[in-house]
């Protein structure tokens, strides 16, 4: 990594803290780097809840300043309600929020110092509003960088997967959000009134999961941001940037097959994070000069060669055994210059066998599956598959004679009898190797419910028959010679799956009318191609935030057993920061833990569990403000049971204590 001091920048740089009006009043907090110059500059724009003056502020040091330096006016801005930001939070990318984007673009298209030309990038909800506020459609707005978000808020967020309800994150996300969007603004920021901005947001606050829970099929509440809906409303130009380790990288592939404005796609071996951080999986890029040649490209007219770029370039993956972590995968960039590609073509393996095999997971399948979404620590990615194989029924194919690659979404076609109403059936392709090791290389999900598609619940009749079939997440991905390629497939899938009411008596598979189809690519559509290639990643200086070390500190994940009881827990510190030190004084301390609890052969037993604390304190301003949050969901078999739990100090003083219990009817999820 490549740290630019200011020194090395084309121009020098100024910072500015400023208030963008909104049309009802409320005053929207925004910093705004910009380089010093009399000349009018593009305007690059990122929009979050994440609170600019800490949570956020080391990783936008690391870009906000390199944008500047290379003549563009870098802007971060608080959603309302969060942070500094005035105003009351809502629920995300709601109608306000998107409103409320429209307006500040067209502010910091108006400013004297700007060329009226505005781009937008963001990573995860940054990516999501670059990507639904495109789809507006403001006039200023000519380009986006969207990196790893997602084109449908129903089926590729933290919400539901195939229909289901993703009991890993939907809990953890909305517990988390409740903490997040409860810490109070800074009065080194907005002085004494911070005491009131606080009080008012938290009268307002709702969990979440209450809403998310109510809407289990695909409903307007979901189409509503979903740029799916309707691709031909994007008219910026877009740079749609994933990560194989990344929840949402299939929505790269949807973007750069259906979008009708200028689009490119870049697929990498990364995680939920920016390209150029060097968090693993590696190798990182210069993802920063890849950026600015999109936008020296689209708001300076400058010919940087970028739309001369294949239409998507990927990361194919060599075969690399199981491990939670890798600081680098080998493997190979590809371009293709069309999506779907004529190099890659959809080539059934069919299942061996021909009578029934029954399918009866038991019900804490997928405690191996790994983190939903991986930051690059530690224990993110899953481990060794063979325990979960040996919970779920395989299909090996033979010893590969020759190298197979994929890139792609796989799919499988299943025949499958049940004798219940509700079920799901979930996929895993592992590559095995002769030792015997299994490294999942992709998955997906349906619920049973949800087959004649997402929009709607439709009870399986008991004893039917029917082929159902359904995409895996995309992958690159090579298998060697010698290795198997192995289809495993389960009725059980937690913490990630909520499970279904009776779905412990599974289901029954006909291999013989079933297969697993992959998109294979022919490797010699290369032949003749330039190699494609990224600067080394580099960065404007850090911002200087001090970690101190956490004495005692919990695995990040840590699964326990009762084999008496046949119970599951699986606990998890998803490890977002930790305590912190900054620059100006602020001392910002956070502490997570999730609980995913399963018995063996019950589905109605499983329940989650989030607890929060966060500490922010001034000591020089006297101030200290603490959030505890405790999150629950139970269920039955008619509804989800939820708690949730907040409590606000000031100092020693408890300020604020709410408490919600909701029964939630199970219609589909």
């Amino acid at each position: 990594m490549h740290i630019r001091t200011a020194e090395e920048f084309p121009y020098r740089v100024e910072r500015q803290d400023v208030r963008i009006p909104m049309g009802d009043g409320v005053a929207l907090y925004a910093r705004i780097w910009r380089p010093v110059t009399d000349e009018p500059v593009p305007v690059l724009l990122e929009y979050l809840p994440y609170r600019l003056s800490d949570w956020t502020a080391p990783r936008d040091a690391q870009r906000h300043p390199w944008y500047a330096g290379h003549g563009y006016a870098s802007v971060r801005v608080d959603v309302r309600g969060h942070g500094n930001s005035e105003g009351l939070p809502g629920d995300e990318y709601d109608e306000t929020e998107l409103t409320d984007g429209v307006a500040v673009i067209e502010w910091l298209a108006a400013q004297p110092w700007s060329s009226g030309r505005v781009g937008m990038f963001g990573i995860s909800w940054g990516g999501f509003n670059s990507l639904q506020l495109a789809a507006r459609a403001p006039e200023a707005l000519k380009a986006i960088v969207t990196v790893c978000s997602a084109d449908d808020r129903y089926d590729n967020d933290v919400h539901y997967m195939g229909g289901s309800v993703l009991a890993v994150d939907m809990h953890a996300w909305a517990s988390t959000m409740l903490a997040f969007v409860s810490r109070p603004p800074d009065p080194a920021q907005v002085g004494d009134a911070w005491r009131d901005m606080w009080r008012e947001r938290l009268e307002t606050v709702d969990p979440f999961i209450h809403t998310w829970l109510a809407h289990q099929t695909r409903d307007d509440y979901w189409r509503h941001g979903s740029v799916c809906e309707d691709y031909g409303a994007v008219k910026a130009a877009v740079l749609a940037v994933g990560g194989w380790h990344d929840p949402y990288r299939d929505t790269v592939l949807r973007l750069v097959e259906h979008l009708d404005s200028p689009v490119r796609g870049l697929i990498g071996p990364w995680s939920h994070q920016y390209p150029d951080r060097g968090l693993p999986p590696g190798p990182a890029i210069g993802f920063l000069q890849e950026t600015l040649r999109w936008w020296d490209h689209w708001l300076k007219d400058r010919d940087t060669g970028v739309m001369a770029e294949p239409l998507l370039r990927s990361w194919i993956s060599e075969s690399h055994p199981p491990a939670t972590v890798y600081p680098e995968l080998e493997g190979r960039w590809v371009g293709d210059d069309a999506w779907p590609s004529p190099a890659v073509t959809m080539t059934p393996y069919e299942l061996p066998g021909s009578g029934p095999v029954p399918v009866r997971a038991p019900q804490h399948t997928g405690v191996d599956a790994g983190r939903f979404f991986p930051f690059g620590n530690d224990s993110d990615l899953p481990p060794d598959q063979r325990e979960e194989d040996g919970r779920s029924v395989c299909f090996d194919s033979a010893p590969l004679d020759g190298r197979v690659e994929v890139l792609g979404r796989p799919r499988v076609r299943l025949r499958v009898t049940c004798e219940v109403p509700r079920g799901q059936v979930i996929a895993r392709v592992c590559d095995v190797a002769p030792d015997g090791s299994s490294t999942l290389v992709t998955r997906g999900v349906l619920n049973l419910a949800a087959r004649h598609g997402r929009g709607r619940a439709v009870d399986w009749e008991p004893g039917a028959t029917e082929d159902v079939a359904f995409e895996l997440n995309g992958i690159g991905h090579a298998f060697p010679p010698g290795h198997r390629i192995r289809l495993a497939l389960s009725s059980a899938y937690w913490p990630w799956i909520w499970p279904q009411p009776g779905s412990e008596a599974g289901w029954t598979l006909d291999p013989g009318a079933s297969a697993l189809e992959l998109p294979v690519r022919d490797p010699s559509a290369d032949a003749g191609r330039p190699a494609i290639r990224f600067e080394p990643p580099e960065q404007s200086e850090p911002l200087g935030v001090s970690y101190p070390d956490a004495p005692g500190q919990r695995p990040e994940r840590l699964v326990v057993r009762d084999v008496a009881a046949g119970e599951w827990c699986l606990e998890v510190d998803p490890r977002y920061g930790g305590t912190r030190i900054y620059p100006d004084g602020l001392e910002f301390t956070e502490d997570a833990l999730e609980t995913y609890v399963i018995r063996e052969h019950d589905p109605l037993s499983a329940r989650t569990r989030s607890d929060w604390a966060i500490r922010l304190r001034r000591p020089s301003l006297g101030w200290d403000a603490r959030v505890t949050t405790r999150s629950s969901i139970a269920s039955t078999a008619d509804e989800f049971v939820t708690e949730n739990e907040l409590v606000c100090h000031e100092g020693a003083t408890e300020l604020f204590r709410r408490t919600w219990t909701h029964h939630i009817p199970r219609t589909s999820g």
